[in-house]
């Protein structure tokens, strides 16, 4: 019994006690104060603040999460000339009083956090209002994240031989950029150790599934995001092994930039480059899917047997330069080398140091390889799309669709801006629906430009009327034909034949599309010498062939000429590249189509 207790005195608030009765239910908490939801920093800036008030309405549109991140990052505010031009015009004293904001008092912080929650308070909604406010602010987030965020979207493919740890590389790009917190980590490096692999625990932020874990292979395309200050990311990890080829091409065609992963080990490199490596057949695909860039980064090279020497690294760089320029890359326009650890991070994020490699620093300082950049971040900030016109035809080639409350179709815009509300036409089918809703992962959207990864509900559509390889188009709509006179290079042939000829069958894969085809006429064969013969009858490894294939069914595409993006496909049977081509000509439109 404490005897410096005070006199006891019971509850107003109290409810009788009964014996044996049961407990009354408990009173409930009070809603908080808006003003404990907002973070400390948050609630630290002066809402009168000219340079405040500037970031969060004209740079970030209202988003206050991304307003108090950028003022508070120096480095990334100056980047903008908006800022710039208010600090030269600001007073000396404005600037004195900004520098001095952190010391003000913490009482009169407080009380003038009070008042600004009393003007923030409103009447009293009348029933059912509730609903219609919640839209109204869900429809001026999505403006804010689509049109007001000023940051270009690029959509990243790792890929490379197996092993050559493209999962690891991904995994840790989000774990540097804070998307993956060390709890998270921790438990993924326990449930490597448990299977003797303990260099796999980035790999698993990538690979979800059991048989990925268990075989360390990636099967299925790995989806993730990230963000810095000038881009947002969305990373396409894409599966190594030969068997999944098809999952690749499918993550490829969506991709702008290509992350060429190439092991510096001694073996796992001359493993995948040399005939039958999945190397030199994912460089292929990738600018045959229409990559943009591709950046060469060589792996491993904190290995025991590479030590970061420049030698290895040289010899790499060397042996992939002319089979790069076979594909048809220009490489100083659009292919850049860099060496890194992507298990460890070294030029990642952050350059290696020089007293683990003494030749980088030099070697990015001069230019050399094509890079003038020391990290793998920093390098993909500075790449710039060209062709993306928002003001085109829209068309969204259909990844895959699923149904939630109606049909939603996912694929990512080549072309056009596309907004709720409008009417957009799916080929093949020529079917019309409305879009009800639109989003980028979970968030809802007010328009979509081209680039970004979206999600389409359509009004009326049903799981048989949007399947994979369909195009969502607004008018006028792409064609949609099943004969078509191409241009292709023969690659490699199946084990049974060889020569290409009349009749030859494989996988017609472009965009999203798979089909079975048919070569069934060739019009003229051009050999490695330049020479032309017409009226060919076959045609061999390393040729270039004009010629007519016929689709099984009707596929939507369009010239190379008028849409890239629809133009490109490739050929593929009994696991084997055979051919990548363009698409010349269709066949006259008929009548009323």
């Amino acid at each position: 019994m404490n005897v410096n207790a005070g006199e006891w005195k019971p509850s107003a608030a109290a409810s009788e006690w009964t014996p044996g009765g049961a407990a009354p239910a408990p009173t409930p908490a009070p809603t908080p104060a808006p003003a404990r939801a907002q973070s400390s920093a948050a609630s630290d800036i002066d809402e009168s603040d000219p340079l405040w008030q500037l970031v969060l309405t004209k740079i970030c549109n209202g988003d206050r999460d991304r307003a108090t991140k950028l003022i508070n990052n120096p480095d990334a505010l100056m980047k903008y000339p908006e800022v710039e031009e208010l600090i030269a015009s600001m007073p000396s004293a404005a600037m004195e009083e900004e520098e001095d904001w952190e010391k003000a008092d913490a009482d009169s912080a407080d009380a003038a956090l009070a008042g600004k929650v009393e003007d923030m308070k409103i009447d009293q909604p009348a029933s059912g209002s509730g609903a219609s406010l919640t839209k109204k602010q869900s429809s001026a987030m999505a403006v804010d994240v689509v049109e007001g965020d000023p940051r270009e979207h690029l959509n990243l493919v790792f890929i490379g031989h197996v092993d050559a740890g493209k999962s690891t590389l991904s995994g840790n790009i989000l774990y540097l950029t804070d998307n993956v917190d060390k709890r998270t980590i921790e438990k993924y490096e326990a449930e490597a150790k448990e299977r003797n692999r303990e260099s796999w625990f980035l790999a698993f932020i990538m690979d979800t599934n059991e048989e990925e874990r268990a075989k360390g292979k990636t099967v299925e395309v790995g989806r993730a995001r990230f963000e810095t200050d000038l881009h947002r990311y969305s990373i396409l990890d894409a599966p190594g092994h030969k068997n999944y080829v098809p999952n690749m091409i499918m993550g490829a065609s969506q991709a702008d930039v290509g992350v060429l992963v190439i092991s510096a080990r001694k073996g796992e490199f001359e493993s995948g480059f040399d005939k039958g490596g999945q190397t030199r057949e994912h460089a292929l695909l990738a600018k045959t899917l229409g990559v943009s860039f591709l950046v060469v980064v060589i792996n491993k090279m904190d290995e025991p047997t590479v030590k970061w020497s420049k030698v290895r690294y040289d010899e790499c760089v060397s042996k992939l330069r002319p089979f790069l320029k076979g594909c048809g890359f220009k490489i100083k326009k659009e292919v850049k080398f860099m060496p890194i650890s992507g298990l460890v991070g070294h030029n990642v994020k952050d350059e290696v140091d020089p007293k683990v490699c003494d030749w980088w620093s030099k070697s990015w300082k001069a230019g050399e390889n094509n890079t003038d950049k020391p990290t793998l971040m920093s390098l993909l900030d500075t790449l710039q799309m060209k062709g993306r016109d928002p003001n085109a035809p829209v068309r969204i080639p259909v990844l895959d669709r699923y149904t939630d409350r109606g049909t939603i179709a996912m694929g990512k815009i080549e072309s056009g801006t596309i907004r709720p509300g409008m009417k957009v036409t799916v080929m093949p089918t020529r079917q019309v629906y409305k879009v009800d809703a639109l989003w980028s992962e979970e968030t809802p959207l007010a328009s979509a430009r081209p680039g970004e990864n979206i999600l389409v509900k359509l009004n009326g559509a049903g799981m048989e009327d949007v399947q994979k390889g369909f195009v969502i188009c607004s008018n006028p709509p792409c064609r949609s034909v099943d004969k078509l006179i191409c241009q292709i290079m023969v690659m490699d042939l199946p084990d049974q034949a060889k020569v290409l000829t009349a009749g030859f069958q494989a996988v017609f894969h472009a965009h999203c599309a798979e089909e079975e085809a048919t070569v069934t006429n060739i019009f003229e064969t051009t050999n490695r010498k330049g020479q032309v013969l017409k009226g060919a009858r076959f045609a061999n490894v390393g040729m270039t062939v004009i010629c007519m294939i016929e689709l099984a069914r009707t596929v939507p595409c369009e010239t190379y000429e008028d849409y890239p993006f629809l133009g490109r496909f490739t050929l593929r049977t009994e696991g084997k590249t055979c051919a990548i081509g363009v698409i010349k000509k269709l066949p006259p439109k008929k009548a009323g189509k």
